[in-house]
């Protein structure tokens, strides 16, 4: 449980500070991520980070349970698959991407449900 714990206390805050960000700055993180999609390199380096990340959250917790420490595994395998996609078809990335930034609210709808899971998680890791 304290594993459970340090990583809630540190990936909540930083899943609220790039949601705020997002949501405050919605036009700046437009062109953010419009420079970021036109760099195939770039794409690939945070798959890279990605990648590495949810493989050190899986191999220090792989917690199956039917409470609140799940969503930090779930979130591991998401950075963990989610990075060898980026790494794998950087092309696929850039697809999806631009699909998000043409709908006028993607950005909106990604920093409002990364605030819910960074309070989730930030709730859970200093709160309770």
């Amino acid at each position: 449980m304290a594993n459970s714990i340090f990583l809630a206390r540190l990936i909540g805050p930083v899943l609220i500070a790039g949601a705020v960000g997002m949501l405050v700055n919605n036009q700046v993180y437009r062109m953010l991520v419009d420079e970021f999609l036109r760099s195939r390199a770039l794409i690939y380096i945070s798959g890279i980070l990605a990648m590495t990340a949810g493989l050190a959250i899986v191999l220090t917790h792989n917690v199956w349970v039917a409470n609140w420490p799940v969503l930090i595994t779930i979130f591991g395998w998401l950075g963990l698959i989610g990075g060898a996609v980026r790494m794998i078809a950087p092309q696929g990335t850039e697809k999806i991407g631009r699909r998000i930034l043409r709908y006028k609210m993607g950005l909106t709808i990604g920093g409002a449900a990364w605030l819910a899971f960074g309070a989730i998680l930030c709730f859970f890791g200093y709160v309770r």
